[in-house]
Parts: structure tokens; C-alpha cells; sequence
């Protein structure tokens, strides 16, 4: 399995985790999803905010597989989703960094709530929530891009 810089960047937008998965040649889903997973690891705090920078805050109006991802959004109620964009921001100054979560599956409800709890978060424990949330989302691109190409 071979995919472009392009289609890997959909899935993080690290470039550093871009080129290490681009530079591996996977002969199935597993490979791909464990050389994906590797990569994660291996990198440093200002790669992840550099994947975290092109992802949208939950509740924003969004295209692609992040609106699809953001499914549990669509009947959210006007008070949730006002107390989202208020919990974003908070979150925001807080971290210095977008609000990440892996959203597919996840009603808007469920999201806030999740948001409330790890804003209590010291930073080092945060940032390890972000990675694991971040992995989460990688993951899931991944299977869907591998699908994509087998169509």
C-alpha cells in the first residue's frame, strides 16, 4: 500500500509523521495502522501542534471527513453547542492549542462533558490525552483511506 504526502496529510498533518509513514512500504491495513502508530510516537510536542493546528474545534461548520467525524453535532442542541464554543475557548487559553477529540461515535453532549473534565487537566496529563485522542483519529483515517483506494 503506497498512498502521496497529500492523501498521509489528510489523516495528520504532521510532517514529520507524514514522511515517516510515506517512507514505508505497507503490504496491508495492519502495516499501515502500525507504521501510522509508530510514527505517533515518535514525535515531539511541536509535531502534535503542528497535526493539532489543522484540525477544526468541535461544533465549527466543517467539510471532508471531519464532517463526518463531527456527525454527533448535526442535533445538537443550540445550549450544547453554545457551551461548546465556550468551553473551546476556555480550553484554548488554557492549552494554547485546539480542543482535540476523537468525535466519531460521540454525541455533542458527550463531547462537552469530556471537555469540562480535561480542562481540569495539568498539561503533561493533557498532552497525554491528545496523543491518545490523536492516535484514535489517525487510526480511523487511515482504515478509511485504505477503504477509499480499495473501491
Amino acid at each position: 500500500m503506497l498512498f502521496t504526502e497529500a492523501d498521509l496529510f489528510a489523516c495528520c498533518a504532521s510532517h514529520r509523521w507524514v514522511k515517516a509513514v510515506a517512507g514505508r512500504r505497507c503490504r496491508d491495513l495492519t502495516e499501515l495502522r502500525e507504521a501510522g502508530a509508530a510514527a505517533l510516537d515518535d514525535l515531539e510536542w511541536p509535531d502534535v501542534e503542528e497535526a493539532l493546528a489543522a484540525h477544526p474545534r468541535i461544533g465549527d461548520r466543517v467539510d471532508g471527513w471531519s464532517r463526518a467525524e463531527q456527525s454527533g453535532m448535526d442535533d445538537a442542541a443550540s445550549d450544547v453547542r453554545a457551551a461548546l464554543i465556550e468551553g473551546n475557548r476556555a480550553y484554548e487559553d488554557r492549552f494554547g492549542h485546539v480542543f482535540l477529540i476523537c468525535a466519531t461515535g460521540r454525541t455533542a453532549a458527550g463531547m462537552l462533558g469530556d471537555l469540562r473534565d480535561r480542562l481540569g487537566n495539568g498539561v503533561e496529563a493533557e498532552r497525554a490525552v491528545v496523543r491518545r485522542e490523536l492516535a484514535k483519529i489517525v487510526d480511523l483515517r487511515l482504515t478509511r483511506l485504505a477503504g477509499e483506494r480499495r473501491s
